[in-house]
């Protein structure tokens, strides 16, 4: 019986691309670098676009960083996801 598709497997290190969304307020963007840079303290200022929603109700900060571990990835998902103020990672 087969086990059904099996995730990519990545290769690390590997440049990784995440967004993270939430409600546009004055420091929403500094909480979630702050959260980001404990995690990839070598996170450079070019691979951080932030954007603001058309309705301005949400903020859209999409980083760039070159992860050397899933461990590194899983840890830095598992904190974001732990606040209310993000309502989503891409």
């Amino acid at each position: 019986m087969a086990d059904g598709p099996k995730e990519p497997q990545l290769e690390f290190p590997v440049v990784f691309p995440l967004r993270i969304i939430g409600e546009e307020d004055v420091d929403f963007e500094p909480f979630v670098l702050e959260i980001v840079r404990r995690h990839v303290p070598d996170l450079l200022e070019e691979n951080i676009i932030s954007r603001l929603s058309s309705e301005k109700k949400y903020r859209s900060i999409s980083i760039e960083f070159l992860a050397q571990t899933r461990a590194q990835v899983d840890a830095l998902c598992a904190e974001l996801n732990q606040h209310k103020r993000i309502k989503m990672l891409l």
